[in-house]
């Protein structure tokens, strides 16, 4: 090479995948972060699915400027010998790069404040509804608002796990606290852990959590071979339940997405009390032993228990919005089975997400989160920001041939429903494990 350096390849990195040999690239220099994967802020799960991969990109897209300072102490004195840069990646890079130098990744605007008012605001009126009030719909409207709540707390979540909204660290955390494990019941350490992996593996079948809904949904005939879930780590069994469900997954869609909180709630439930690392698990447990105290007796204050369980489900069902939007902005999206590469990073963003087009106005409503491809190419950007750069991303999906996808939330939920027949059907005939009856013949032949 005619210098000094040492050098290896591409396919000799590859072989240092594994949680006691993990090697990365970035910008060609190789860094062995075998032992700072378990230190990890962000988990060991996005280090372990790109593991013996050149990650720039994607160490790029989550990290501020002040993270590469730290980089010196895991460089293993390699560099890449054939370390390249797709043309996509400059032109990402490039973006970054202004981004930064324009001060918008700490430019966060005044949404928090106004969410933190609008949350208030809705939790004063909910308390008020059920405490002071009689009537039966006013219940049913607090209900109502209380799910309309939660979908404002989840943005201002999922916020302050991508770039701190507040002041300081201490006090963004204090922030995912409260509004995460406090007001919804659902714990900011389960969220991390689970969103990071899925921005990492975007529409991985196997390595995206976000994916893996066995036995309710499958968005794809190659879940039915049983794959093996790589986050879970087990196999998601397509058993004849699994079929039967999932063969009429488009007609009960929308009521799995009322409930779907319910299996929110068990997630955290499962990793609280498992053994693996969980980030500030004691502040996790008392959030949620918070939110267990304040949510039942408030529903114990309505007069009957028609009244209260039709309040439970009547805040479940608004927040399924929240759910819905979520999947649409995936499921009818291209999808692959295998571990995430780093070299493909923009590529891979594109191709799994989709984008929900709306008025400015409504902006507030989705949380930002309609720019969903805007969001995974820079997840620590503001969401003020995303409307503005989304006409750039537009562009440079177009200048390099790679799909730009926004749809209003009708289309969407009718590509999505069509995702979703479209398995159904095929799991209906997959392989014929299950004698058909008259009846089966009946009940599908018009599903």
């Amino acid at each position: 090479m005619g210098d000094n350096k040492k050098y290896i390849s591409s396919d000799e990195l590859k072989k240092h995948n594994k949680s006691d040999d993990l090697w990365i690239s970035i910008q060609g220099k190789v860094y062995n972060v075998t032992d700072w994967a378990k230190e990890h802020p962000g988990g060991d799960i996005p280090l372990m699915n790109l593991a013996g991969n050149d990650v720039t990109d994607a160490f790029i897209a989550f990290h501020p400027r002040s993270a590469w300072q730290h980089l010196d102490r895991f460089f293993n004195g390699y560099y890449l010998e054939d370390f390249k840069v797709s043309e996509v990646s400059k032109d990402y890079r490039r973006l970054v790069s202004e981004f930064s130098k324009a001060g918008m990744f700490e430019k966060k605007g005044h949404g928090v404040i106004y969410s933190l008012c609008l949350v208030a605001l809705l939790l004063f009126t909910c308390v008020y509804g059920v405490l002071c009030c009689n009537g039966f719909w006013v219940h049913m409207l607090s209900g109502g608002l209380l799910g309309f709540l939660w979908m404002q707390v989840a943005y201002l979540g999922h916020d302050s796990g991508h770039y701190q909204i507040m002041t300081t660290r201490g006090f963004n955390k204090v922030a995912q606290i409260l509004t995460g494990n406090c007001l919804t019941g659902i714990s900011i350490a389960w969220w991390k852990w689970t969103h990071n992996a899925h921005h990492i593996a975007c529409n991985s079948l196997d390595y995206d959590p976000d994916l893996q809904h066995l036995p309710f949904l499958a968005v794809s005939s190659k879940l039915f071979h049983s794959l093996t879930s790589q986050f879970y780590g087990r196999k998601l069994i397509f058993d004849p339940l699994s079929r039967f469900l999932v063969s009429y997954q488009h007609i009960s869609y929308y009521p799995v997405m009322c409930v779907a909180r319910v299996n929110l709630y068990l997630q955290t439930l499962l990793l609280l009390v498992s053994k693996r690392k969980v980030p500030d698990r004691a502040f996790n447990i008392l959030g949620i032993l918070v939110f267990w105290s304040w949510f039942p007796l408030l529903v114990s204050c309505l007069p009957n228990w028609n009244e209260r369980v039709l309040f439970v489900l009547t805040s479940f069902c608004v927040c399924s919005v929240q759910h819905i939007q979520f999947t649409l902005n995936h499921f009818a999206a291209n999808v692959y089975v295998g571990a995430p590469k780093g070299n493909d990073w923009f590529e891979k963003q594109t191709s799994g997400t989709i984008d929900i087009s709306c008025s400015s106005w409504m902006d507030w409503f989705f949380g930002g989160l309609q720019f969903q491809l805007e969001h995974h190419l820079f997840p620590r950007l503001p969401r003020c920001h995303l409307r503005n750069i989304a006409p750039v991303v537009r562009e440079l999906c177009k200048k390099h041939n790679l799909p730009y996808r926004s749809l209003s939330f009708f289309e969407a939920n009718v590509w999505t429903l069509r995702t979703l027949r479209a398995a159904a059907l095929e799991a209906r005939d997959f392989s014929n494990p299950v004698p058909k009856n008259l009846l089966w013949e009946a009940v599908n032949t018009h599903g």
